[in-house]
């Protein structure tokens, strides 16, 4: 009994930190936080300028892709009643992509191109010679041995990069401070994202049991590079991890933090645009311990487009 007792009292005092309104998860309130937009990064600026285009221009482009191809609407509409989100969601995630980072096609077509190009390439994950599945085997990463769950394994291979690798030399072999997507899993160059919905291997990777279980896509490996770029690349299949990749920010937020973030959809743009929704939920939490009002979620540069752009979006639907 006494035990009992004990593992009980500790249970409690191992979640009094969490804010008495994160008992029910309390609703983020719907647009931007920021009166104007935060700083568009000068990556993306330049990009843009070489292309002789502007943001506007790209915003314009995407909208009236999606306006005018009705099958990518039907697409996404049948794939977030999947993944239990509104579409608005999936909108604002391509739209993003496609005002910021990368131009829209002309249509759908385009995009099954474009990934029919790929297919059939021999690459693989690697840095300096070394695969990935032959990194994560350094007994740094024996701490994610006991994980199933794809989310679960790669990103706790993800934080064990970030802790004892990345910027430092180990075993006589430096890392580079970068991201473990970008040093790992961009074979072609460094900031490279492909398809519809431009997502990273690493995070189509980590989404892998998540989409098979929801959508049937036989799960990925990381020693099949080809088979991920075909994922994420293919409209039909790309959609999936897009969607998959904005209700696992959903259900992180809610879990770890205590908010609902489904109803801002420039909340969950924002989240796809960064990544590491996991890590974001938590620093959310830890600002709001102990506080008497709650802390919101903040939109980004993206995220503000998104929400700045809602009603013109919504009428997409």
């Amino acid at each position: 009994m006494r035990r009992i007792l004990i593992t009980l009292l500790l249970a409690v005092v191992s979640l009094s930190w969490i804010p008495a309104y994160a008992e029910a998860a309390t609703s983020v309130p719907p647009g931007n936080r920021n009166a104007e937009q935060p700083p568009v990064p000068g990556a993306s600026v330049r990009r843009t300028r070489g292309t002789n285009s502007t943001f506007d221009r790209k915003y314009q482009k995407v909208r009236e892709l999606l306006a005018t191809d009705t099958k990518l609407m039907s697409k996404i509409k049948s794939t977030a009643r999947a993944y239990g989100i509104d579409p608005i969601h999936i909108i604002g995630a391509l739209v993003g992509e496609h005002t910021y980072n990368v131009d829209a096609y002309d249509g759908l077509q385009s995009y099954y191109v474009k990934a029919a190009s790929y297919a059939g390439q021999s690459f693989r994950f690697a840095y300096n010679g070394e695969n990935v599945d032959d990194f994560v085997t350094h007994p740094q990463f024996d701490a994610c041995k006991g994980k199933s769950d794809s989310y679960s394994l790669w990103t706790c291979r993800e934080d064990v990069w970030d802790d004892d690798f990345r910027g430092k030399t180990v075993g006589g072999k430096s890392y580079p401070d970068n991201r473990f997507s970008a040093v790992f899993f961009q074979p072609f160059y460094a900031g490279q994202t492909f398809g519809l919905g431009q997502v990273n291997p690493l995070t189509a990777l980590e989404l892998s049991d998540l989409v098979s279980r929801t959508s049937g896509i036989p799960k990925l490996n990381e020693k099949d590079a080809g088979g991920v770029y075909k994922a994420i690349m293919d409209p039909d299949l790309s959609l999936a991890f897009v969607a998959a990749s904005i209700r696992k920010s959903i259900d992180d937020y809610r879990s770890i933090a205590g908010m609902d973030i489904s109803g801002n959809p420039g909340i969950t743009a924002t989240l796809y645009n960064l990544g590491n929704p996991r890590k974001r939920a938590a620093a959310l939490a830890a600002k709001n311990r102990g506080s008497s009002q709650p802390v919101w979620p903040e939109e980004n540069y993206y995220g503000w487009l998104i929400n700045d752009k809602l009603s013109d979006l919504k009428s997409l639907l």
